[in-house]
């Protein structure tokens, strides 16, 4: 895995420099290996007025090695005006890269990543500032009239046929976006990095073991909180579901910088992760579970076939170039074309996976 950590600004008096100027603090973070889907959660209820949704995100533990949930939770906007703009994951030369979210009167680039509640990949349709106070669409937003009257009903389209659940930017599965002239202009523009509850709220995001990705496999039990760091409210919400099958690193971690002699990214079928196989279902309809178990076993052992035969085909191109005696170059151009075979039929899988899930119906109760 490779892994760098660089603090581009030092901010000594937050707020007045943040507004000043557009630097703002960012950790850059890169890992080998992408981020899961984002689970499937309902959104808690709007604590009160001038609050803004913040969706939950994949972060990275160095010191873990691996990924953990950040629940999504509201969070009070530190300027009147500011919206949020949240973080996201993105390939990037061999490697997936991290870009933290920021607060600044535009919303700008986060990858297109489908986050929900307003955040469809790009901009903000979940509210919109009025003067000084803030107006909820309720199309999007749970919010209780009783106690929030700024509100409005403003329906959303969505245009997708399904609704994407991956949570990177670029590369093999990635969301294929690029940011649009008006959300470069926001990254440069005047902005602040997230506010001290943000950061208490992954700290302890981060200290919570059942919030990584090994343990929850993809379908966190805190989701999302009323409040930042508010993990003991009753009013937390789990996920009802992982976005798409939990698939961890090879060997159980990931793999660091120089250990071995694997390349960062999988060039051949055989240095893919292994494939998970589906786990039996938990719903209450055990007819469903049969007919889901069996669905997903089929497609694991077509996928299963699939990865064989185009690691057959590459080594039979091995061999033949071996026997060639092939220059530096032509093997180079060998190997890239398998890096880009492999990425392909991994893609491809992923999406099937997702498709599989998405199709089905809710199971009916006994």
């Amino acid at each position: 895995m490779r892994l760098f950590l660089s603090i581009r600004t030092l901010l000594l008096v937050p707020t007045l420099l943040a507004l000043a100027s557009p630097s703002s603090a960012q950790f850059r973070i890169s890992v080998s290996f992408g981020p899961p889907a984002l689970p499937v959660y309902d959104q808690p209820l709007c604590p009160g007025e001038g609050y803004i949704w913040t969706p939950g995100f994949w972060a990275w533990d160095d010191d873990g090695d691996d990924y953990y949930w950040v629940p999504g939770t509201w969070v009070l906007a530190p300027h009147v005006g500011f919206l949020w703009t949240p973080p996201y994951w993105a390939w990037d030369n061999g490697a997936y890269v991290f870009y933290d979210g920021y607060w600044g009167p535009q919303v700008g680039f986060y990858g297109g990543i489908v986050y929900g509640f307003g955040y469809s990949g790009y901009g903000y349709v979940g509210g919109r500032w009025e003067g000084d106070r803030f107006y909820y669409n309720r199309a999007v937003n749970n919010v209780n009239v009783v106690n929030v009257r700024n509100v409005y009903n403003e329906t959303v389209v969505n245009n997708k046929v399904t609704v994407n659940r991956v949570s990177y930017n670029g590369g093999p599965g990635g969301v294929q976006a690029r940011p649009r002239p008006q959300e470069e202009a926001a990254a440069r523009g005047r902005h602040l990095p997230p506010v001290g509850t943000q950061t208490q709220h992954r700290q302890s995001a981060r200290s919570n073991p059942e919030l990584r990705a090994s343990t929850n496999h993809g379908r966190p039990p805190i989701a999302a909180t009323p409040r930042p760091a508010d993990f003991h409210d009753r009013a937390v919400v789990p996920a009802r579901q992982a976005g798409a099958p939990y698939n961890p690193p090879a060997n159980g971690r990931s793999p660091r910088a120089g250990e071995g002699n694997r390349p960062s990214t999988a060039l051949h079928p055989k240095d893919l992760p292994p494939l998970q196989r589906p786990a039996p279902g938990q719903n209450l309809n055990a007819k469903y579970d049969r007919k889901y178990q069996q669905q997903q076993e089929k497609l694991y052992a077509q996928h299963e076939k699939e990865r064989q035969k185009l690691q057959r085909k590459q080594d039979q191109e091995h061999q033949k170039i071996e026997r060639k005696q092939a220059d530096q170059s032509r093997r180079q151009q060998v190997e890239q074309r398998h890096e880009q075979q492999t990425q392909q039929l991994q893609q491809r899988h992923m999406q099937e996976q997702q498709r599989m899930q998405e199709r089905q119906p809710p199971p009916k109760p006994r």
